[in-house]
């Protein structure tokens, strides 16, 4: 499987941090936050890896190259103009040749197995797999609610209109999706990928949901950057176990 990682956000919340510095290049223990997921997804057997790019975007090109020091192949998407989870994944497209892509967030660190999360996606004969996790603030992140046999059936309050007993989840912004439910999505515009979820749960597409109560963390905030640290120093989330076997 493939792989993508958004990275193209502005970063605004770590100003003045990310007015020299593309968030995903932000260290984290002395390594840049996108090598810890880079790491990840080559733990987990995924080496070819999208990367989209718009503020300061040349400097993670810069950073990375194509892969080759790290045991991947990285290929990149440049948006002149931001485009946004959902328009940057459509304008990704042609490099996925019509399979699933597992797509995270530049910025977001945590610790998942991300082999289980593929094998729930292949069994549950899924048109897409939200990574979800239980949180008392849910609503705050965006509602996700999911009913019997993990159906996601509505996301921040859209989707199917029927009553139904549901769970309340958050969205982790860790996702498999197949390309077919780009098609509801507009070409070169802003948008939102939880539109084209929207969309496939309303034409009857399998969404499902996958949980997961590991750490996790949205570097998006200087407190929260903060904590990550702490939380590394503390050996919560481990560059180690990432790296080892290579």
């Amino acid at each position: 499987m493939k792989a993508m990682i958004l990275a193209a956000g502005l970063g605004t919340r770590l100003r003045p941090l990310t007015d020299v510095t593309p968030k995903p290049l932000l260290p984290v223990a002395g390594t840049p936050m996108i090598v810890w997921n880079l790491l990840l997804l080559k733990r987990h057997g995924i080496r070819d890896v999208v990367i989209n790019l718009h503020h300061l975007g040349t400097m993670i090109s810069q950073a990375l190259g194509d892969g080759a020091a790290l045991g991947m192949h990285l290929i990149y998407s440049y948006e002149p103009v931001i485009l946004g989870t959902g328009g940057g994944i459509k304008q990704a497209e042609p490099h996925f040749k019509g399979e699933p892509v597992l797509v995270l967030n530049g910025d977001t660190l945590f610790e998942l197995d991300l082999g289980a999360v593929m094998a729930f996606h292949r069994e549950h004969a899924a048109a897409a797999t939200l990574v979800l996790r239980q949180d008392p603030d849910a609503a705050r992140w965006g509602l996700v609610e999911v009913a019997d046999r993990a159906e996601v059936v509505r996301i921040t309050g859209r989707g199917l209109s029927a009553p139904t007993v549901t769970a309340a989840r958050m969205f982790a912004g860790i996702h498999i999706l197949h390309p077919r439910l780009l098609r509801y999505l507009p070409v070169a515009k802003e948008c939102s990928i939880i539109d084209a979820y929207v969309k496939g749960i309303q034409d009857g597409e399998r969404i499902v949901g996958f949980d997961f109560d590991g750490f996790w963390s949205d570097v998006g905030t200087p407190e929260r950057y903060a904590q990550v640290e702490r939380d590394a120093a503390a050996g919560r989330i481990s560059l180690a176990a990432r790296s080892a076997g290579d």
